[in-house]
Parts: C-alpha cells; sequence; structure tokens
C-alpha cells in the first residue's frame, strides 16, 4: 500500500470548502451588497408566486394557495423587508463602556459575518423555513447552504432553480437528498446551522453538529397549549380554530391543546364547530383547506385518534362534512377529542395535524400545573382579560413566545425574536436576534498608550494600592 493515504472528499464537504474560500477571498460584504442581494430575492419570490403555488399543491396533495402567500410569501417578503430596512443600524459598531481606572480608552462591538450557515428546512412551510433564515444569513454577510426537505420534492426543486438563477454556488447553494444526505449536511463543519424541525431528530442534529463545535440553532416543537380563562370558552373558539386549521393544523406553533374550566367545554365546542363552518364552508373539500402532506402522516394521525378512542376518548368531527370528503387524498376532518388523558399517544406527540385535544380544569393554577409537568413549549396562549390569572400564567410558565387572545400571531412580528427553550429549541431568529445569532459579535478596545491601567503594573506603587483600595469596595 502506498505511503500517501488518499481521501474522497464529498461533493457536499467540497462545496462548504469553495463556500468558504470565497467568503475568505471576498471578506464580509457591503451593507449595499447585503441589500442587493435581499432585494433580489425578494424579486424573485414575488414574481414566481404562480410557480411556487403549484409546486405547494403538488407536495401537500392539496394546499390552500392563500395560505401559501399569506405564510410562505408574504412572511418572507415583508421580513426581508424588516431587514433592509434595519440592517444600516445593526451594522453599525456598538459602543461599550470603559471601566474609569482603564481610561482613557473607547470600546465597541462590531458585527462581522460568520462565513458559511448551514440551513436544514422542514416539509410543512418549505419555501418560508428555507428562505427566512437564507434573507437573515445574507443580512448579517454570510453565505448559505440549504438542505431542503426531501417530503416537498416539488417545492425543493423549485427552490433550488430559483436560487441557482439568483446566487452564484459559492454564495448559495441548495442540497438535494434523502435522510442520509440530511445526516452527513448536519456532520458538516459550518459556522452555524441553523434546523428547523421535530425534537427528535433536533437531538440528532445537535449530536452531529456537536463534533465541529458548531453552535446551533434549533427550532423545534412540541405541544403548544392554549389557556382558556373561566366564562372565555366561546369567545376564543374563533381564533383558536384558525390557529389549529392552517394548513390543516401542520404549523409548529398551532395551538397543540386546549386547558379550559369544566363549565365551558360544551360552549367552546358549539363555537368551534360554527367557527370551522365559516372558515371551511366545504369542510375539507374547500379550496383552502389544506391536505396531510403525505400518507404516512396521515396514517400516524388516524393512528392518534384511533389510541384516543380506544382508551376512552370522545372523538367529534367539527365543521361541513360533505358526503364526498373522502375524494380528496389525505385529507383530515377538523376534530376535537375529548375525555384526553397522558397515557393516549395524541397527549404524548406532538400532533401536527386538525385534530384538537381538549381538557378541562377546576382553577387556573391546575392548568399551570399541568403545562408545567411537561416539556417546555415553543408557544403559549392565553385567552382572557388582563387580571391575576393573565400574570400568573405568564410569570409562572417558560414557553418559547406568547399570543395573548389569539393564535400563531407572534410568529409573524418580524422585530420579536423566534425561538424555543429547552425540548422546544434553542436560540431565536427574527429580530435583531436573528442578525446577531448569525455574527460574530467582536469586542474592540482602543486604549490610549498612557492610562491609568497601567499604574497595576509592577512595579507597584502608591497609586496602585489606591486604585486598588477603590476598585475593591
Amino acid at each position: 500500500m502506498n505511503a500517501l493515504t488518499s481521501f474522497v472528499v464529498s461533493p457536499l464537504t467540497d462545496r462548504l470548502t469553495r463556500q468558504r474560500q470565497a467568503f475568505l477571498t471576498e471578506g464580509a460584504p457591503s451593507l449595499q451588497q447585503r441589500r442587493a442581494n435581499l432585494s433580489k430575492l425578494k424579486r424573485s419570490i414575488v414574481a414566481r408566486k404562480a410557480e411556487i403555488e403549484a409546486a405547494l399543491k403538488a407536495d401537500f396533495g392539496h394546499r390552500s394557495t392563500h395560505e401559501t402567500a399569506i405564510m410562505e410569501m408574504m412572511t418572507v417578503v415583508q421580513g426581508i423587508n424588516y431587514l433592509n430596512h434595519n440592517l444600516r443600524r445593526w451594522m453599525r459598531p456598538t459602543r461599550r463602556h470603559v471601566a474609569m481606572h482603564f481610561q482613557p480608552a473607547r470600546s465597541y462591538i462590531v458585527y462581522q459575518p460568520l462565513g458559511v450557515i448551514g440551513i436544514m428546512a422542514p416539509w410543512n412551510y418549505p419555501l418560508a423555513l428555507a428562505l427566512m433564515p437564507l434573507a437573515t444569513a445574507l443580512a448579517a454577510g454570510n453565505r448559505a447552504m440549504i438542505k431542503p426537505s426531501e417530503f416537498t420534492p416539488a417545492t425543493s426543486a423549485l427552490l433550488q432553480i430559483i436560487l441557482a438563477e439568483l446566487f452564484a454556488p459559492e454564495q448559495v447553494a441548495v442540497i438535494q437528498g434523502e435522510a442520509a444526505v440530511g445526516a452527513e449536511f448536519a456532520a458538516l463543519p459550518f459556522d452555524h446551522l441553523v434546523f428547523t424541525g421535530s425534537t427528535p431528530i433536533g437531538r440528532a442534529v445537535m449530536k452531529a453538529a456537536a463534533e465541529n463545535l458548531v453552535p446551533v440553532t434549533l427550532e423545534l416543537g412540541g405541544k403548544s397549549p392554549v389557556v382558556i380563562e373561566r366564562g372565555h370558552g366561546a369567545a376564543s373558539a374563533a381564533s383558536i380554530a384558525y390557529g389549529k386549521l392552517a394548513n390543516a393544523g401542520q404549523t409548529c406553533v398551532a395551538p397543540d391543546y386546549v386547558l379550559l374550566h369544566e363549565s365551558d367545554a360544551e360552549p367552546f365546542l358549539a363555537a368551534f364547530d360554527v367557527a370551522a363552518k365559516r372558515l371551511y364552508p366545504n369542510g375539507p373539500l374547500s379550496d383552502d383547506y389544506t391536505s396531510i402532506v403525505n400518507q404516512r402522516h396521515y396514517q400516524r394521525l388516524v393512528a392518534l385518534l384511533d389510541d384516543a378512542r380506544v382508551n376512552g376518548a370522545r372523538i367529534i368531527e367539527m365543521g361541513h362534512r360533505p358526503q364526498d370528503a373522502g375524494t380528496r387524498p389525505h385529507t383530515l376532518a377538523p376534530t376535537v377529542v375529548l375525555g384526553v388523558t397522558d397515557d393516549m399517544r395524541i397527549m404524548q406527540e406532538e400532533i401536527f395535524g386538525p385534530l384538537l385535544p381538549v381538557r378541562t380544569y377546576a382553577n387556573i393554577d391546575q392548568a399551570i400545573g399541568y403545562i408545567n409537568a411537561h416539556p417546555r413549549p415553543l408557544a403559549l396562549y392565553y385567552f382572557g382579560p388582563t387580571g391575576r390569572s393573565r400574570d400568573k400564567v405568564l410569570t409562572q410558565t417558560t414557553s418559547g413566545n406568547v399570543t395573548i387572545n389569539n393564535t400563531i400571531m407572534h410568529y409573524a412580528q418580524d422585530d420579536l425574536p423566534f425561538g424555543g427553550v429547552g425540548p422546544s429549541g434553542m436560540g431565536a431568529y427574527h429580530g435583531v436576534e436573528g442578525f446577531r445569532a448569525l455574527s460574530h459579535a467582536k469586542g474592540v478596545l482602543i486604549q490610549s498608550r498612557r492610562n491609568l491601567g497601567n499604574l497595576l503594573q509592577p512595579p507597584f506603587g502608591w497609586m496602585a494600592n489606591l486604585i486598588l483600595k477603590t476598585m475593591l469596595r
């Protein structure tokens, strides 16, 4: 055997090497270059609206074009507008305080791009959850490699075409492939890795990234609760129905289950049924009602219902039920599940579908105790007026984000950080927090040659003792 061992470089490693070399050669892009990158990305999204809608409809079997426009394209376009508007201010050095005994001096923080960002996007919002992290990475001056989901092949293929037209592969690259490619992607030595997906896969991604000490932003999920104050069950139903049924519940911040007072269950059910009928006049066959992404996930949801039914839960389909509802593939009607217990799978797994378990409580402390006995969720929702109960829920529970008297809308607030806590994720993007997460905050100290700090060096004299006496108070 030859004493020299040859190594085969994988295409993914080669792509990362080329991007990193280009970054080191060309340096950090200017404000104008970053804005130009963001603007051309925005223009392409708007220009390809019909193609994007068609690709998502092909991937889901049926996907509401309105939901695609609002929840995929609009969120990215508005996010890009926000980044462009704030970018100059974020890129400015930030002054920091210098202690008296180091004067005269000045210090500041400068935000530098990290280099190459890895982005792993999920299937539920395959456009927005790939392009919003990308826009943030570009705003921070980075290059990026994107691994879209294999469960949405039409959208992934279109994403690759769009980005190849806009950017050189040394700046932005799309890597397609099955789970094995995803595992190899997660193990690359990126400068930062952004993953959006389930908690179990997030654990595997973090473990792979740790081998190269790659910092990660994990946007995961979990069971996001809705707490309804006593007497507000009927009034809250419409907002909960919208948040639960948008994208057929395939949303990481969708309300996962409801906690309401035991006296409010029937009024809530009646109002939820009315809301489902208003939102989807033709039931599951309505144009704006989305199908489950594939047969596998459809069967998983059916199994959750079957398990709950066998274990004594009451299964109630909501909204209109046309006779030919079964003609649209892997589509589930809005369904409320009453009498759920923790030994049912539907209360153990993130649902990711149009199924809404409902639990009752006797007092608000019982609801808070139930939330705190389970993993910290990505989102929490509260319905009720300002007062002691609301304050207790806000102060005594911990979640990624909170929306009061509505659902899912905190995600659309560009100036709020978006992220989880504990099993629902770590780190955040959106807002200035996203820019900073994908930047290196480099501290700089500029000190005069003659300064008080020099007096704290040998040989120590009376002035050093005076400074120490003052500083050690």
